[in-house]
């Protein structure tokens, strides 16, 4: 298998559209790493992501006819737009199915690329049946994002250019995954060319489909995928991606969405380019490879695939960024409740700087306070710190790694409702498209009283809500049959400690 993958790669005749990215040195990643560290740039191809190589490769291996019928694909990424420029590159006819709710962002980028933008049903599943449907009816060819041999091949470019580029010593190259195409792509490439070179594939651990594959040693399809890294936000690895990785990669990362934010910032400051969140993925395993191993002294390829981001979600990287780079640390601590509790407190951090301070008023006899402090990058200061809190007395609690705390709480501290009774409480992703906040209020309407809500939006295709609902005990297991029918991801909280500590 690995040989005709070559054969397609040294083939493949792409570069009168997509362009040879430079691998940079990483200077300040390096440093703070202790390794060299080298980005390969993806993000400067001409639709700001490596989709381009291999949509553009599938359409180049079509038959006059299949070109003069047309190419479509569901998409609401970037695969969409390397489709979109390639047909128009070769002027074919290109047609893309996205779902209602993609941000208009990426349907006007699709269309001044030339492509139809057809919009179908509210998720990709919906968009994706509507596809086949075309296809049916107008004979249209599918360009598949990533679970086709030609598109693989495309994509394997990558790892033709990154050996090419530097011909010494690598040690290792981190790949992020979606639906598989780079990865396999590059995997197949370096396993035969360099095979002492290792391949790590880098997956979010929302969407770590990868890694579930090759722990059951068969393909899984994921009940539920987060959408913060949308590019690579995919429920089951591909078929034809997954028989050439699972023999041809060293393993498989996963990072939080934390980690990730901490990439965008790392590929920031040593380029001055902003790193859409699966850009960022491979960054992200390198560093967490090295922290875990204790690498020094090595030659690491991260590869940065994407820069397609919305301008919106700024705002909430940044706040996650401190976390992924483990220099805030997220508290919840009891305090006294008389004059001066909150100045020793402060005392008691020394020169450490607060970030956030939210306090609400508990009893006569205590407090509440929601604090981020400053840390440094390693671990074990968040560690002391804690245990120097608790030395002196406070209750507390390290909600650093608590995702109901770091979207919702950190906004909403308020205290239990003294009249609420039965509260259970769940976090959702709300489709953002209009209507989805009414729809899901008309269905709980008359069966359960609300008793909180929060709703943040994050500049994606979803909103993050909080929602309490007072359900007699009789009736729980009714709710949450009741919630998995209306088929909107979520996950129950009644029972975290960041609800219990300032909302339960």
């Amino acid at each position: 298998m690995t040989d005709s993958y070559i054969k397609r790669i040294l083939n493949a005749r792409i570069y009168d559209l997509a362009v040879e990215t430079p691998l940079e040195n990483a200077r300040l990643l390096s440093q703070r790493t202790d390794n060299q560290v080298l980005l390969k740039r993806e993000d400067l191809q001409p639709v700001f992501s490596f989709k381009i190589r291999g949509a553009y490769n599938k359409l180049l291996q079509l038959s006059e006819a299949e070109r003069a019928k047309g190419v479509i694909a569901a998409s609401a990424g970037n695969h969409a737009q390397g489709l979109a420029l390639s047909a128009q590159h070769l002027g074919v006819k290109a047609i893309i199915v996205m779902p209602r709710t993609t941000p208009a962002i990426k349907v006007d980028a699709v269309r001044a690329r030339g492509a139809k933008v057809v919009l179908h049903g509210d998720n990709f599943d919906e968009a994706a049946a509507h596809t086949q449907k075309l296809i049916e009816e107008k004979g249209y060819t599918y360009v598949h994002p990533f679970d086709d041999p030609d598109v693989i091949a495309g994509q394997g470019t990558v790892a033709m250019e990154i050996l090419r580029q530097y011909p010494k010593h690598i040690d290792a190259i981190f790949v992020a995954v979606g639906g598989g195409g780079l990865c396999a792509g590059v995997a197949a490439y370096v396993k035969y060319v360099r095979p002492d070179v290792k391949v790590y594939a880098v997956e979010s651990e929302e969407s770590a489909c990868l890694k579930a594959a090759m722990e059951k040693k068969r393909r899984v399809k994921l009940p539920q995928v987060g959408i913060f890294a949308d590019g690579v936000a995919v429920a089951q690895i591909g078929k034809e991606t997954y028989k050439v990785l699972k023999d041809n990669i060293d393993g498989v990362l996963t990072v939080s969405t934390d980690e990730i934010c901490a990439g965008i910032k790392d590929i920031f400051e040593d380029t001055r380019s902003i790193a859409e969140p699966a850009g960022a993925v491979s960054v992200a395993g390198l560093k967490k490879y090295v922290a875990e191993h204790g690498i020094s002294g090595q030659t690491l390829v991260a590869i940065d695939c994407g820069a397609n981001i919305n301008f919106d979600r700024l705002r909430y990287i940044s706040e996650r960024t401190e976390i992924g780079e483990k220099r805030e640390a997220v508290l919840a601590v009891t305090i006294p409740e008389r004059p001066g509790a909150y100045k020793e407190f402060c005392q008691t951090l020394g020169k450490r700087s607060i970030t956030e301070f939210n306090y609400r008023y508990a009893d006569s006899d205590k407090a509440r306070i929601f604090v981020g402090i400053q840390v440094s990058a390693d671990p074990a200061d968040r560690d002391e710190l804690v245990a120097e809190l608790r030395g002196k007395g406070y209750d507390l609690v390290d909600m650093t790694d608590n995702e109901l705390a770091k979207l919702h709480i950190r906004y909403m501290v308020g205290g239990h409702a003294a009249e609420v009774e039965d509260e259970m409480v769940f976090r959702f992703e709300f489709p953002e498209r209009p209507g989805a906040l009414l729809q899901f209020l008309n269905c709980v309407a008359g069966r359960w009283n609300i008793s909180l809500f929060h709703y943040r939006n994050h500049g994606s295709a979803s909103g993050r809500v909080l929602v309490g609902m007072q359900v007699p005990k009789k009736e729980r297991a009714q709710v949450r049959k009741f919630l998995a029918d209306i088929n909107y991801p979520f996950w129950e909280e009644t029972d975290n400690e960041a609800y219990q500590y300032f909302l339960g």
